[in-house]
């Protein structure tokens, strides 16, 4: 993607309380762009939304929202709904481009929250307002969880022999400028994007390596087996048609199970495999070094 020249514009900016948009909006004010950050209440009424928009006139409307939990409920509320009121207040202000931070898993769409980003993915590329989906692999975040676990001199937990995925991980400022330069990008209008962080594509085990030498210990790997989730989804979701906790716990072990088996990297058409190779990469910041700083601050 060719970075355009940064020019200032009126944006709206949903979704600043999570750390990916916090990261958008320090590198929106960087650059010099007028920035309304839209209220987490405000996502919830549509009125409201109307009369902000139209009292700040953005230009560029970007959503960074997404459901915390994933469960159906809360995907269909945040992935969907409010997107669609972002997209309203959008198309009624005269935005002129609707930036929307999606994710790479919804290629293969087997959960709740999948569905519903792709439901608004089709309503925002149905709509009459110029586009860019930005879909990104593995977050830095989301492979942090055992930093602490390892530096208590604690197994890494892999799930299998820690090979069955893959993926690209890019930090929240790598993504923050890949998505500040889709601005004024002629180059990204009406276009999905998948994005990773610099290569190559890790394993949970390559991750837990890196994790280790950062700490400068010797890897220890304890294995667990995806099958775990599945049975626990089987077993909980047995209750699912009489209770919401069930449904939404069950949920939560096919979210599991996901992301323990599938890859975080673009599907190759041909092949219908994922392919680390076709996956674009973004940025500079590497997974070690976000492990070094988060072992130096603990």
């Amino acid at each position: 993607m060719t970075a355009p020249v940064p020019r200032s514009r009126r944006i709206a900016l949903a979704g600043a309380s999570g750390t990916i948009g916090a990261a958008t909006a320090r590198q929106l004010a960087a650059e010099g762009h007028a920035v309304t950050v839209v209220p987490r209440a405000a996502l919830a009424d549509r009125a409201g939304l109307a009369d902000l928009f139209a009292e700040t006139q953005p230009e560029v409307v970007i959503s960074c929202i997404a459901s915390r939990s994933g469960a159906p409920k809360d995907a269909e509320a945040v992935d969907y709904a409010a997107n669609m009121r972002l997209l309203a207040a959008a198309e009624s202000s005269g935005a002129g481009h609707f930036i929307l931070l999606s994710a790479i898993c919804v290629q293969k769409p087997r959960l709740a929250f999948q569905h519903a980003k792709l439901k608004f993915e089709a309503a925002l590329t149905a709509s009459g307002i110029a586009h860019t989906i930005v879909r990104p692999t593995a977050f830095f975040k989301s492979l942090s969880g055992q930093v602490a676990r390892v530096k208590a001199g604690k197994p890494f937990l892999i799930f299998g022999d820690g090979n069955l995925t893959r993926c690209k991980p890019i930090s929240d400022d790598d993504l923050a400028r890949f998505i500040a330069g889709c601005i004024d990008n002629p180059e990204v209008l009406g276009k999905v994007l998948p994005i990773g962080g610099p290569g190559p594509a890790l394993s949970l085990r390559d991750a837990g390596a890196l994790l280790f030498a950062a700490a400068g210990k010797e890897p220890t790997f304890k294995s667990v087996s995806p099958a775990i989730f599945t049975a626990a989804a089987r077993v909980i979701g047995l209750g699912a048609g009489v209770s919401a906790w069930c449904a939404e716990k069950a949920e939560y072990a096919r979210i599991a199970h996901y992301y323990a088996t599938e890859s975080m990297l673009l599907l190759d058409p041909a092949t219908g495999e994922y392919s680390a190779d076709l996956t674009p990469e973004f940025g500079s910041e590497t997974l070690e070094g976000h492990y070094r700083l988060l072992l130096a601050e603990s």
